[in-house]
């Protein structure tokens, strides 16, 4: 296991779709600029034509190093793709990346869609095939690809096919309704990549909503996908999609990942999540999440007594991270009720509220 993993952030559509969230234009391009300067590969702005602000934003997208993507959906059935109103809309925001979603699931395509299963890989293919032909990086999004495997694989797998014989630089793996637990996304990755479809034309797109979006975008990579979905902080429909604020520093700082890959993200770019982060919920109005892994204020925060008595001697046993380069300060609540009287030392200011703190740890060999 080795090689390059590629991150795509789709805060800015996917994200987009968390109830109580509506980024101005303008705040999609600060985003886009925030993500841009810790080096994800791809940022995908919005569906052009699917609204103004997206329309807006791709008007006057900021320059980035990353790849600026489109998202769309595949032609419609009935027309040509050079005849479709919604891709030409889509290949208007002249980006150089698009990323078109597409039904994988039989039963999606005749109950949502009302055509035939050829019809649908026929849309596919003429759909990628065209945006190759404008010159653009075409990405497949597999829709409700691992229930429509579970249901048909022969047809789920012929959708990648015909996608990557069309010029797809990617084929995503997308869990849609977030229902696939890790040990399945592992499976069913790994069987995809048996049968004949590369890793490294391979992507993982997962959501949370049994809590797990983290771990099963981890599972895929285990199986051999290469490019990895995600937004910040987790936004997303429903209960959200696979954390990049999480999934970076685990990439980077943990085992096997750290070894075994890189990313376009530079080790000095981790201390700026805990900005990144924080940024976002305030263009979003609302407070930062405490308990956020790794950024959060929580993250390492320790009340326990046996915890805060270790952690006073030595931060390794008790932080998942020796050195913290998000230079967030430990800390103990204080005073600490369930502590021993020989954990922390008593602090003579009577305020419940107010906490002690020590320096950020120094470097060390342990990650």
């Amino acid at each position: 296991m080795s090689g390059r993993l590629y991150l795509y952030d789709t805060t800015l559509r996917d994200g987009q779709q968390t109830q109580g969230v509506q980024f101005s234009a303008a705040e999609k391009a600060e985003i886009a600029r925030m993500l841009d300067e810790i080096g994800v590969d791809y940022i995908e702005g919005g569906w052009p034509g699917a609204n103004p602000t997206d329309s807006d934003f791709f008007a006057a997208a900021p320059q980035t190093q990353a790849r600026m993507t489109a998202f769309g959906m595949t032609k419609r059935a009935g027309r040509s793709a050079e005849n479709d109103d919604v891709l030409a809309a889509v290949l208007d925001a002249r980006t150089k990346a698009v990323c078109l979603v597409g039904k994988t699931h039989p039963f999606h395509v005749r109950e949502a869609l009302g055509i035939t299963l050829e019809e649908n890989r026929d849309n596919i293919r003429a759909s990628i095939a065209h945006l190759v032909a404008q010159g653009r990086e075409a990405l497949f999004d597999a829709e409700h690809f691992f229930d429509g495997y579970l249901d048909d694989p022969d047809y789920a797998l012929s959708c990648l096919r015909v996608a990557l014989d069309a010029g797809a630089r990617w084929v995503v793996l997308c869990d849609t309704n977030g229902g696939t637990l890790p040990a399945r996304i592992h499976e069913i990755t790994a069987a995809v990549i048996a049968a004949g479809i590369p890793g490294d034309n391979l992507g993982i797109h997962t959501h949370d909503d049994t809590g797990n979006a983290v771990a099963c975008t981890l599972a895929a990579v285990d199986a051999g996908a290469r490019h990895i979905q995600g937004t910040l902080n987790g936004l997303g429909e429903r209960c959200g999609n696979a954390s990049l604020t999480s999934l970076i520093p685990t990439l980077m700082l943990k085992e096997p990942y750290a070894s075994a890959f890189t990313t376009g993200i530079h080790p000095e770019a981790l201390p700026r999540m805990v900005r990144i982060s924080r940024r976002l919920d305030e263009i979003l109005n609302r407070p930062s999440q405490r308990d956020l892994p790794y950024v959060g204020a929580s993250a390492f925060a320790h009340k326990a007594g046996l915890h805060a008595s270790a952690i006073l001697k030595t931060p390794r046993p008790t932080s998942i991270s020796t050195p913290n380069p998000w230079e967030i300060r430990a800390s103990f609540p204080c005073p600490i009720r369930r502590a021993s009287r020989t954990c922390v030392p008593v602090w003579p200011r009577p305020d419940w509220r107010s906490r002690a703190r020590i320096p950020p740890f120094r470097a060390s060999s342990i990650w």
